[in-house]
């Protein structure tokens, strides 16, 4: 289905819907009048644009044709400016429409949990993992976000086998959804006298949030345990039970933190860990087909499976799957990311609008208007 079809229908939904809240049936049901209500105003979001889209074409071929007719030089020349100034407006509203035309993640606005492991190169490896918990703590910042470390496992040298770390913030899935992947760096070990480059790697795996009423956990499904938190997190080393590990029995899935002094604090941030890993299992079940499972996103680790090298001795980092590369590496470390994190996004929409089908002509604003037909 092409653009106008596609955009046509929305407008037609859009009529329906307004037909269908003006009925007396409607407005007695409550429940279906709020739906409606939200149907139509996200319809509207795309319809008022189409319209003035559709218009602006309207007004530059009128202008040209009158151009074409008119023998006054003076006239024909500021005719012709006029269908340029609706040329630029109709490029400039077809974006806006191309936008609003791609599937929204239902995700998007939700907080997020990123986990990132040490993989390949020992105890390098678990240094710049703990360079990339600094690197999202502070891109957390920039954008006023907040953080948390849910868990953390040290490594005997310094550096972290394993950190999880919540991201509390309007947007943060939406912004770092594609953070997931192995990301390498290059350089020189302050363990290496001889001056040789080495490459390590560290994974990171980003998850939605879950809210309690999207992910059902039965209290008999469960095993608390509770046991003496140890290590950074507990610099006291706590003489009470107040870590917490649970396993989820149906699934296998194990989730601890030690963070808190609290041992309810530290369930309630286990909880919300682990409500994030069911989701993230479900919608990896629901969606294996597209190869968008969580391990499909972190490979094993290895460094040629990298999505991001930041290589320290040329000051360069690179994102290879948009063929972005940037010569800052300490401002990307700090966590100036955006150019990466907005040719990412621009790819993905770019994507999604190339492989609308006519099963979905409407993108994320007209599907649920559709639903209630």
């Amino acid at each position: 289905m092409d653009f106008d079809t596609r955009l046509a229908d929305v407008e037609a939904r859009y009529e329906r819907v307004q037909v269908e809240m003006a009925s007396p049936d409607v407005a007695a049901d409550r429940d279906r009048m709020r739906r409606l209500g939200k149907d139509f105003a996200e319809l509207e979001q795309i319809v008022v644009p189409y319209r003035q889209f559709r218009e602006a074409r309207r007004e530059a071929e009128e202008a040209r044709s009158l151009a074409r007719e008119e023998t006054d030089p003076e006239m024909a020349s500021f005719l012709r400016a006029e269908a340029e100034a609706a040329d630029a407006k109709i490029a400039t509203l077809r974006s806006r429409l191309e936008e609003l035309l791609v599937p929204r993640d239902p995700n998007d606005d939700k907080d997020v949990i990123v986990e990132i492991r040490a993989a390949a190169g020992g105890t390098e490896a678990a240094l710049w993992g703990a360079e990339l918990v600094e690197l999202y703590r502070h891109y957390a910042e920039r954008r006023g976000w907040k953080t948390d470390v849910l868990s953390a496992s040290p490594a005997e040298l310094g550096g972290f086998k394993e950190v999880v770390l919540e991201v509390r913030g309007k947007g943060a899935y939406s912004r770092l959804k594609h953070e997931s992947g192995v990301h390498r760096v290059q350089r020189v070990p302050v363990t290496e006298s001889s001056g040789r480059i080495h490459t390590s790697t560290a994974t990171v795996a980003v998850l939605a949030a879950a809210e309690e009423v999207e992910v059902e956990i039965k209290p008999e499904d469960l095993k608390i345990e509770v046991y003496r938190s140890s290590g950074p997190g507990g610099q006291s080393v706590n003489t009470t039970d107040s870590a917490v590990r649970i396993t989820h029995k149906p699934t296998g899935i194990v989730v601890a933190t030690q963070e808190e002094r609290s041992q309810l604090q530290n369930r309630e941030k286990a909880m919300r860990y682990l409500r994030a890993r069911l989701l993230s299992r479900a919608r990896d079940e629901a969606a294996a087909e597209e190869a968008a499972t969580r391990r499909s996103q972190l490979g094993t680790g290895e460094r040629a499976e990298k999505i991001r090298t930041y290589n320290f001795p040329e000051n360069r980092v690179t994102d290879h799957r948009v063929k972005v590369t940037v010569h800052r590496l300490q401002d990307v470390l700090e966590g100036d990311i955006d150019e990466f994190v907005d040719a990412l996004l621009a790819a993905e929409r770019a994507s999604q609008l190339a492989s609308a089908t006519d099963g979905d002509p409407d993108g994320r604003r007209g599907r649920r208007a559709s639903e209630q037909e």
